[in-house]
């Protein structure tokens, strides 16, 4: 039986032990926050309550909750962000652009890394035809790019799940990275015929939807845990290393998850060892000088 590959295929160039962040740093920070949506009739399969309700029945608190994201929650990471002086990647579905795109347009205009993440999270490429998702990358490339005015570089799917072919589809699209994969710390570049693209795995140690909704921990876990990725990697890591902390708008957008995000920051910001930036600025980098 053949292993089945992340990207479909491509030649893998992994990176080398001496690789750095830019400016030499070893270690890299990368703030994540995700802004979603879901399509009518759609809605978040995790929220608050825990227990679902019965097929058929429209979940209106789990609708309610992720309301909250573009209502509140966006424009306090962003104040926050703002706060700090901190560029942000910033995972945007295209049918937020449609629905608020003053919020949208804010994102981009603050200086952000706008990621696309699907039209929808509901729309996943694992479902798709090859002319669906084709459909579904161009459509939501062109609603972020229709009120920005810059084309989004990065993608990442739904669930961070691609299809056997969204890679080779992303680079038809002109995209230069995506962020579905969990196979590595560091960004590596695949090569395929028609091109090549980053891969930038995600992680999902430092996030606040599995550790707050799945796991009902409380706002501080993600905290002790950023602390303890930093102890560690100074101590034993001997290359570069990486972690991304993640908030979604709709989750740690409201007031105690933003104040966890503001202690990683408050931890983060004035190390002079560590490196922030934006996914998209290192893709950049690396297609450059591979």
């Amino acid at each position: 039986m053949t292993q089945l590959s992340v990207h479909g295929g491509g030649t893998e160039i992994l990176p080398a032990n001496n690789f750095r962040w830019p400016t030499g740093k070893r270690l890299g920070v990368f703030f994540r926050v995700a802004f979603e949506g879901w399509a009518d009739g759609a809605w978040p399969g995790i929220g608050p309550m825990g227990n679902p309700l019965k097929l058929g029945y429209p979940d209106l608190n789990a609708i309610g909750f992720a309301e909250y994201g573009p209502r509140r929650g966006i424009w306090r990471a962003l104040s926050t962000l703002d706060d700090y002086g901190v560029k942000a990647t910033i995972l945007v579905c295209g049918i937020m652009a449609e629905r608020y795109p003053d919020a949208v347009r804010a994102i981009s205009d603050a200086g952000h890394d706008v990621v696309a993440h699907s039209y929808a999270m509901d729309v996943m490429p694992a479902y798709l035809s090859e002319e669906e998702e084709r459909a579904n990358i161009r459509r939501t490339a062109d609603l972020i790019e229709g009120v920005t005015g810059k084309r989004p570089t990065g993608w990442i799917s739904p669930r961070g799940t691609p299809s056997l072919r969204t890679a080779k589809l992303l680079i038809d699209e002109g995209f230069t990275w995506h962020g579905d994969s969990l196979n590595h710390d560091l960004p590596y570049v695949v090569k395929f015929d028609t091109g090549s693209i980053v891969s930038f795995s995600s992680n999902m140690e430092c996030n606040d939807l599995p550790l707050s909704l799945r796991y009902g921990n409380p706002p501080s876990v993600m905290v002790d845990i950023f602390k303890d990725w930093l102890e560690y990697a100074r101590l034993f890591e001997k290359g570069a290393a990486r972690i991304d902390p993640t908030i979604h708008s709709h989750v740690f957008g409201r007031p105690t998850g933003m104040s966890a995000f503001r202690k990683i920051l408050d931890i983060a910001v004035p190390a002079e060892d560590v490196w922030i930036g934006t996914r998209s600025a290192v893709a950049a980098l690396l297609l450059k000088n591979t």
